[in-house]
């Protein structure tokens, strides 16, 4: 089955004002997620891209952009499933006002125990995700075949959810997973297991090219604090 690299979109507006965007419109990259999302091409230049899917909301779509812009002949697909946890009521409020929530803890330590007030639960979350990167892997599969490579740009929690999945691990594990606006996680499927490549890398991606490809995983991890629910501002 193909590899599938995880973007998670360049830094954003609301990462930079410290507020949980989830689905609201009209969220942007801010200056250093625009130069983040514009380094994208150089840094999987390596990689034969068949296909690129993004979450419907605009800041996915404009870290793809530069990629696009620089192969012209590669196809842009919008995947509902992939766009970001339905926060419900609390989209749009400061993270430091959220939390003194009580759920809040919840959402740090039982996360599939988690329902968001007016939105959806992080279990619905996942579920909807798997599921399509399964279909997408199947249909990738099918028209590339199995050593294809294609790239799928998403949000902090729905990648994370994405890589709990991938290792077999219990979502209430998953806030122990990081990555960075615009880092690249890379997770390549079996038929038998699915193997974690990279996770939340930054840096170079040539070695993922077919035959440099090593199985293993490289975690750049947050230690000492709660998981930014959403995913954080990366750094400064």
């Amino acid at each position: 089955m193909p590899t599938l690299i995880l973007v998670r979109h360049g830094r954003s507006t609301a990462n930079t004002s410290g507020v949980l965007a989830g689905r609201t419109p009209g969220v942007s990259l801010d200056e250093r997620g625009a130069g983040q999302a514009a380094a994208l091409p150089a840094r999987l230049a390596a990689l034969d891209l068949v296909a690129a899917v993004s979450s419907p909301l605009q800041r996915c779509r404009e870290t793809l952009q530069p990629l696009l812009d620089s192969r012209p002949a590669l196809p842009l697909h919008i995947e509902e499933g992939i766009s970001e946890c339905d926060y419900g009521d609390w989209s749009g409020r400061k993270l430091a006002e959220l939390s003194d929530e009580p759920l809040m803890s919840v959402v740090q330590q039982h996360p599939s125990a988690a329902e968001f007030p007016g939105g959806e639960s992080m279990r619905a979350m996942q579920a909807r995700a798997v599921g399509a990167v399964r279909e997408w892997n199947a249909r990738i599969g099918t028209e590339h075949g199995e050593d294809a490579t294609y790239v799928m740009c998403s949000h902090g929690d729905i990648i994370k959810a994405l890589v709990a999945d991938a290792l077999g691990m219990h979502l209430d594990l998953f806030q122990r997973v990081h990555v960075d606006p615009c880092s690249v996680t890379a997770i390549r499927y079996t038929r038998l297991r699915p193997f974690l490549l990279r996770l939340g890398d930054t840096g170079d991606f040539a070695s993922l090219a077919p035959g440099e490809r090593s199985i293993g995983a490289d975690a750049d991890g947050d230690t000492a604090t709660d998981a930014a629910v959403g995913g954080g501002a990366g750094a400064p």
